[in-house]
């Protein structure tokens, strides 16, 4: 499996396109029960969460994960879809 840890190139091609980013309407259900969130746009929030300066990016096979504030964002590479979204425990937060 290949993966780029956290390199500003990946990081500048999920920018670049983040006017692709999407998610389905049980991604919405899962996000927002994942994060513990109230009827707000997820697909915002997450946009705004990955151009934070303090978002890091990586890429794994078909995914990129973009984590930030203590959550991970999993986003297709391919389709620009939000798969899910969860809260990191606090161990693992950096």
């Amino acid at each position: 499996m290949k993966t780029s840890h956290n390199t500003i190139n990946e990081k500048e091609i999920l920018l670049s396109n983040l006017d692709k980013l999407h998610t389905t309407s049980l991604g919405v259900e899962r996000i927002q029960r994942n994060l513990a969130l109230g009827n707000i746009d997820v697909v915002e929030l997450c946009k705004r969460k990955i151009e934070s300066p303090d978002c890091t990016v990586s890429r794994c096979g078909k995914n990129w994960y973009c984590e930030t504030d203590g959550m991970l964002f999993t986003v297709n590479a391919s389709s620009y879809t939000i798969i899910t979204a969860k809260l990191l425990p606090a161990n693992l937060r950096k």
